[in-house]
């Protein structure tokens, strides 16, 4: 949006040059234009002669699409950040969170740090009421199964795309992947990791199927359910122990896909999903048990 504005300046700027700059009427308007953006006016451009005129406009231009580089690098770099933060509930839930000490946390300003936060509350990360600020979102176990449950809808689907759609040198890709991230899953790993590859894994196979909005809805949800995702897989390690976690389930998708056999792709991806739907109501009581501890 900033950086359309600027356009559109600088659009409404070529013209009135191109329109005046023979007749020399630049000179008269000298005293009434300004350019907000590149902090320089026309009484400084326009008393030399065109190539003067063109030079302070080219730098002008140069000057303000390096401040808006920064500050989009800025804004993505504190979004990336909040993100991890929000999907971590590095925030208690329902909690104010406190922009001046985020600020100063990551080492940013304001105003990148506002359109981080508008970002994620657009995206469902947190929530905003007016005249109060930003909060970190409540948990329910309702909100937590409606993810779910979406996101089995959009993977089954992903699943059957990708064997109908899905070119060879992007499966042996996904299938190299697999095969690389086989030797992470192992006793010492962390569920923190092992949950990072498995949303790897989906993430790659959902974008086999060619559906950009698919690839776009399933990371939004594996960020929102993040949380709860790291609890269950740390409460099936401690009970079954860590060789429980295997790539074998991952394994007979792909199978499915390579064979170009979309059903047998859906129901394996179904049974995957679903095998964790089974004991997700007991684990978010333990997800809430750790969020709301004193």
């Amino acid at each position: 949006m900033q950086l359309q504005h600027f356009q559109d300046d600088l659009c409404s700027v070529h013209h009135f040059a191109q329109n005046d700059l023979q007749s020399r009427r630049l000179k008269l308007c000298s005293d009434l234009y300004t350019d907000q953006y590149a902090g320089w006016t026309t009484r400084q451009l326009f008393f030399g002669d065109d190539r003067h005129i063109l030079s302070g406009l080219c730098t002008g231009i140069h000057n303000r699409l390096t401040d808006i580089r920064k500050n989009l690098g800025s804004v993505e770099r504190a979004y990336r950040l909040l993100k991890e933060m929000a999907a971590s509930y590095e925030f208690k839930p329902d909690a104010r969170l406190n922009e001046g000490e985020l600020a100063k946390r990551l080492d940013t300003s304001r105003t990148p740090l506002r359109e981080a936060l508008n970002r994620l509350v657009a995206e469902g990360f947190l929530i905003f009421r007016s005249g109060q600020g930003f909060f970190c979102r409540s948990l329910t176990p309702g909100e937590i199964m409606d993810l779910y449950e979406a996101r089995a809808a959009i993977e089954c689907e992903a699943a059957r795309l990708a064997a109908i759609r899905a070119k060879p040198a992007d499966i042996r890709a996904l299938e190299m992947f697999l095969i690389e991230s086989r030797a992470d899953y192992q006793p010492e790993t962390s569920p923190v990791e092992l949950v990072r590859l498995d949303e790897e894994f989906h993430l790659r196979l959902t974008a086999l199927s060619g559906n950009a909005e698919m690839s776009r809805m399933l990371e939004n949800m594996n960020g929102r359910i993040h949380y709860v995702r790291l609890i269950d897989l740390k409460t099936l390690c401690e009970r079954n122990g860590p060789d429980i976690v295997t790539t074998e389930p991952h394994r007979r998708i792909l199978e499915a896909i390579k064979r170009q056999d979309s059903d047998a792709a859906q129901k394996e991806m179904r049974n995957h999903i679903e095998r964790r739907l089974e004991s997700i109501t007991e684990n978010v009581r333990n997800a809430f048990a750790q969020l709301y501890a004193p």
